[in-house]
């Protein structure tokens, strides 16, 4: 049943994407070149409308708890609107910011899903979060989902990296053996590979915001439905699943405040932009890109049998491999190297 709604959602998303480009285009949802695209000529966006298209079908055609699971596909709903009109109208960052928090609340207040507590390592007491349990987790819903959104910045690289994400998710659901979980995770896989047919390099069509923005919510409120309320280290398992637009992201924000850019501000240094300026090419660089998030998700699996000790060791060493990396490649800045000089300062004689 998991495997056959996988191919179906995957052969549904390869028939329906060529008719979404054709009305992408009718509806003006374009991508046109500009200085800081990689593209050079106008392509139809808003592809995820066929990777929501095949994920709610197949949803349909294979879950049975359809009125329970109502929040979920309210929400994908609300999400799935704001992105085809950022793709069709170009919205401005406050109504879209508003359009994300509101598909978060109706998860997290009609479908009471909450982070509301954490067991502490090394204490046998549980950190209660109260009265901000719905905060924190409408902030970790809006943040995953913009997370994704700034990756999506080659062809291929937001639906490859949310797929291999969602892999990660899947298989852990099933070693847990949270069926629920594991099939939407499939659904959402076999839907994005469809797409990807049409997406990887050299991309027919753009996922757009509508992609984007479906994708990253997906991800977050399964991460959750997976692994809320349970120990600090087990609640650390979805951001090393994450690891890859979660890194980019807050390495961009600590970019803009180096250099004294607003936080908003858009900019041409992600991990995927510096990477080509290393001199890889477009299909190397999302390769590449695809091989660190498959690196973090076995990190994660690996991770979730792990003693506290060993999870403690992994996770300062993956902390110190993404900072040489980050500090390697640029993705501050090129001056940005506080770690790489420590240890050239005590290499010396």
């Amino acid at each position: 049943m998991l495997i056959g709604a996988l191919l179906v959602a995957f052969l549904l998303s390869i028939f329906l994407t060529p008719f979404v480009g054709k009305l992408a285009f009718k509806l003006g949802a374009t991508d046109k070149p500009n200085e800081r695209k990689v593209h050079s000529k106008i392509m139809p966006r808003m592809g995820g409308l066929a990777i929501f298209l095949s994920f709610f079908i197949t949803y349909l055609l294979f879950m049975d708890d359809f009125g329970e699971q109502l929040p979920l596909l309210v929400g994908a709903l609300v999400i799935i609107l704001i992105g085809m009109a950022d793709d069709i109208f170009e919205l401005r960052a406050a109504p879209k910011f508003l359009g994300q928090v509101l598909a978060a609340l109706i998860i997290v207040l009609w479908g009471g899903l909450e982070v509301e507590f954490i067991n502490l390592p090394f204490f046998t007491d549980t950190l209660e979060f109260g009265v901000l349990s719905i905060p924190i987790t409408i902030l970790w819903i809006v943040s995953i989902i913009n997370a994704i959104n700034l990756i999506d910045g080659l062809d291929g690289l937001a639906g490859g990296v949310s797929t291999i994400a969602l892999v990660t998710i899947a298989t852990m659901a099933l070693i847990k053996g949270d069926l629920f979980v594991a099939m939407v995770a499939l659904i959402v896989i076999g839907s994005t590979l469809g797409f990807l047919k049409f997406n990887f390099h050299p991309a027919k069509i753009f996922m757009g915001d509508t992609g984007a923005l479906f994708l990253g919510y997906i991800i977050a409120v399964l991460s959750l439905l997976g692994f809320k309320n349970v120990t600090m280290i087990s609640l650390i398992v979805p951001i090393i699943i994450l690891g890859v637009p979660i890194s980019d992201t807050f390495f961009a924000i600590i970019r803009r405040v180096v250099n004294k850019q607003p936080i908003s501000a858009a900019d041409k240094s992600h991990l995927h932009h510096c990477l080509i300026n290393l001199g890889f090419t477009h299909k190397q660089t999302v390769l590449l890109i695809y091989a660190l998030a498959a690196c973090f998700g076995l990190a994660a699996i690996i991770f979730s049998f792990a003693t506290m000790w060993g999870a403690l060791i992994l996770v300062t060493g993956l902390l110190l491999i993404i900072e040489i990396f980050v500090e390697k490649i640029g993705l501050v800045n090129s001056n940005y190297q506080p770690l790489l000089k420590m240890l050239n300062f005590k290499n010396k004689p």
